[in-house]
């Protein structure tokens, strides 16, 4: 009997909801430098990193980061409160004194909370709210 290989997925697409996907999507594709991808919609908006060919650092397959849009879209309270964060994207830099001024002059906050106790990671809110964080 011939045993099929197991199928394992690989992870394609992470989607934030938010309010407004075009302005969301412009904030992250300056601070990512991906390009927002041909054919988004209003209220559904991708950006997708291009792959340089001897790129070995980074799994099979691409992720992209896509925006899609929610009525009544209500952003995460935290580190605490009614609506807790479900996730947070990590975004790595080499130096984290170099890299704020770029994502606060696209629109982020730096939150108030700042939980690394020996500075590895700086904590910061996108336009729409979501919790994301500079690491190095």
């Amino acid at each position: 009997m011939t045993q099929t290989p197991q199928m394992k997925p690989l992870l394609d697409l992470v989607v934030l909801d938010c309010p407004q996907p075009r302005e969301l999507a412009a904030f992250y594709s300056q601070i990512l430098g991906w390009p927002i991808e041909e054919g988004s919609s209003d209220d559904f908006v991708t950006l997708t990193p291009s792959r340089d060919p001897g790129d070995t650092d980074r799994p099979a397959g691409r992720i992209s980061l896509a925006f899609q849009q929610v009525e009544d879209y209500q952003p995460p309270t935290w580190p605490e409160g009614p609506r807790p964060q479900h996730f947070h994207l990590d975004l790595a830099v080499s130096d984290l004194d170099a890299a704020e001024p770029a994502v606060l002059g696209a629109g982020a906050t730096r939150h108030e909370h700042q939980p690394s106790e020996n500075g590895s990671f700086r904590v910061y809110l996108d336009p729409a709210g979501h919790p994301f964080c500079l690491v190095s």
